[in-house]
């Protein structure tokens, strides 16, 4: 007989409000609001009392991995709407000077290897903010899966094919992450 999985129950930290509907985590805080679907992950979470209780559907010990999962993921959230976080890229070139502008919900770099065309790159959620300062992007909100997304998508953007990438180094790079 296997052994039962221990629900996790977490604080709802000072000044941060949660509730669930229908399977979504719904957290907003003084940074803003966020929200995870987790219809698709083996838990059950509720909110009573200033705590979030998570259980998990299974008793295998791929549920407990999962647990831990969505437990991780909901701390995230907690972060991110008290403090926030923050992505920082590098624009790096050698020749043709890379120039980086936002313009509504997304980011157009300019004159990479001296392209016509700007290349996009699309910012995810609506709370993400994204500045260009020198030679820093600097991506930051509330939500870290859309904080981490509209940074990849910046990186990818600038992606090199068919080429040798340790000679072609021009793109923008992550080089720093954190709250």
């Amino acid at each position: 007989m296997k052994k039962e999985i221990k629900p996790v129950i977490l604080e709802i930290p000072q000044g941060v409000s949660a509730e669930v509907k229908e399977g979504v985590v719904y957290v907003r805080g003084p940074k803003g609001g966020c929200k995870k679907d987790f219809n698709r992950i083996r838990v059950d979470i509720k909110v009573e009392d200033n705590k979030v209780i998570i259980r998990p559907i299974g008793r295998k010990r791929s549920d407990y991995a999962i647990l831990n999962a969505a437990k991780k993921h909901i701390l995230n959230l907690f972060k991110g709407v008290q403090r926030g976080f923050v992505y920082k890229l590098k624009i790096v070139y050698s020749h043709f000077p890379i120039n980086v502008r936002v313009k509504g919900k997304m980011v157009y770099i300019e004159n990479f290897y001296g392209e016509k065309e700007p290349r996009k790159a699309k910012i995810v959620g609506d709370l993400t903010k994204v500045r260009v300062e020198g030679d820093d992007v600097i991506v930051e909100g509330p939500c870290l899966e859309e904080v981490s997304q509209t940074a990849a998508n910046i990186e990818q953007s600038t992606r090199i094919k068919n080429k040798d990438q340790r000679v072609f180094l021009d793109g923008v790079y992550i080089y720093e992450k954190g709250k």
